[in-house]
């Protein structure tokens, strides 16, 4: 009967740390994160990226896919991919955003406007629970370089120290 009993737990334990390993990004779109936000109030992440970048699928495959960032993520934002070069219109605030490029690789004006213009790719914006843009962040990020912006937001430490006060005493986990 002991023997059951550990066989149980230790099967239970590997069975847990299967599914931590293995925790994916739960991904919205934008509208849907909105509508979760505006019922269960939550910081936004947006991954803003396009189909031929290789820095974007690079971030996907290391940053996005570590079972720690993920599980971080997912705990404290809501997360949404958002491909720059969307033909989809996106209501947000009362307006509607569209991409009116005619060539390809045009960007969509939902992209400008978070970006504000500075298009770079891949770039992660945060918006507060407010839908305030907190800042985009353009570039390549491993989980390591990911992990003290993404606390830093989530856990509000951005309204009372200042960026440069914050990643000097930043010791991180990831």
């Amino acid at each position: 009967m002991k023997r059951y009993v550990i066989v149980i737990i230790a099967l239970g334990m590997l069975s847990w740390m299967n599914v931590s390993q293995n925790e994916r990004i739960k991904w919205y779109t934008f509208e849907e994160a909105v509508e979760l936000a505006a019922n269960n109030p939550r910081k936004i992440l947006i991954d803003i990226y396009t189909d031929w970048c290789g820095f974007c699928k690079r971030m996907e495959a290391e940053t996005f896919k570590n079972p720690q960032v993920a599980r971080y993520i997912n705990r404290n934002y809501y997360p949404v991919k958002l491909n720059s070069e969307t033909r989809d219109t996106i209501y947000f605030q009362g307006h509607k955003f569209v991409n009116e490029g005619e060539g390809r690789r045009s960007a969509h004006q939902l992209s400008i406007a978070l970006l504000q213009g500075q298009m770079s790719y891949p770039s992660v914006v945060y918006l507060n629970e407010n839908f305030e843009l907190l800042t985009s962040v353009p570039g390549f990020m491993t989980p390591e370089s990911i992990e003290p912006i993404l606390r830093y937001f989530a856990e509000d430490h951005y309204l009372t120290l200042s960026w440069e006060d914050y990643k000097s005493g930043f010791k991180g986990s990831f």
